[in-house]
């Protein structure tokens, strides 16, 4: 999953994006309220962690103006300011989540999966079709038949993001650019065939029917494929 990072402590900046990378994510960084309203209005990221305390446009504007121009990508409020009247600000404006300095890496990753989660439509506590399951915190999968003993799936990092994009729109078909700019970062070197391959390499792992082609339009998950034991 593609994120934006907004927060203008320079240090923290650096930290959080090395961490939620090692979670898997996708990370773009911004320390500019001006630089980071034009990234979550121009790019596609499926969530987004905005500081209030930016030096040049405050956090809550930055968010009243995405929500004006029904941008509803999820958001997440990382913010020193921990006073309820705040937090009844944030939410007013738009935000879905709030989170207060200093914090555990742990508990924002969690909710940052459970932001997620619910934009998918997914209630659950974990992303799972048929007898496929994410393991999010180890980025491996499993199987689970309904009778016999869990498979494990290991995984490269892309390898977790693909799949997890894919789950978590099963039946929609997604382009090879679309699936691009969920997966990597805005600096990422992509080759042009990338996606096939890592797509040919998941197929491989959960089955040959479980990712259709649709000829000149993309790929889709099929979940009648992950019904039966592998």
């Amino acid at each position: 999953m593609r994120l934006l990072l907004i927060e203008d402590d320079t240090t923290l900046n650096q930290e959080l994006s090395q961490q939620l990378r090692k979670h898997g994510f996708a990370v773009d960084s911004e320390k500019s309220g001006v630089n980071g309203a034009f990234m979550g209005e121009t790019e596609p990221y499926d969530v987004i962690i905005l500081d209030l305390g930016l030096p040049d446009l405050p956090g809550l504007d930055v968010l009243s103006q995405w929500r004006n121009k029904h941008i509803a990508t999820p958001v997440l409020i990382l913010t020193a300011r921990g006073a309820w009247h705040e937090k009844v600000e944030g939410f007013k404006a738009g935000a879905d989540d709030y989170l207060t300095k200093p914090f555990h890496i742990e508990e924002l990753i969690v909710r940052l999966q459970a932001l997620i989660r619910r934009s998918a439509g997914i209630n659950n506590t974990n992303i799972t079709i048929g007898e496929l399951s994410l393991d999010e915190p180890t980025q491996s999968a499993h199987w689970q038949p309904t009778a016999g003993e869990k498979q494990d799936i290991q995984l490269t990092g892309i390898e977790f993001r693909l799949l997890r994009y894919f789950m978590l729109h099963p039946r929609k078909i997604l382009s090879a650019s679309h699936l691009l700019e969920h997966v990597y970062d805005f600096d990422d070197e992509k080759e042009s065939n990338v996606i096939q391959v890592y797509i040919n390499r998941l197929r491989n792992r959960i089955g040959k029917e479980a990712i259709c082609t649709r000829r000149g339009q993309g790929y889709y998950l099929n979940p009648d494929a992950l019904q039966s034991s592998k």
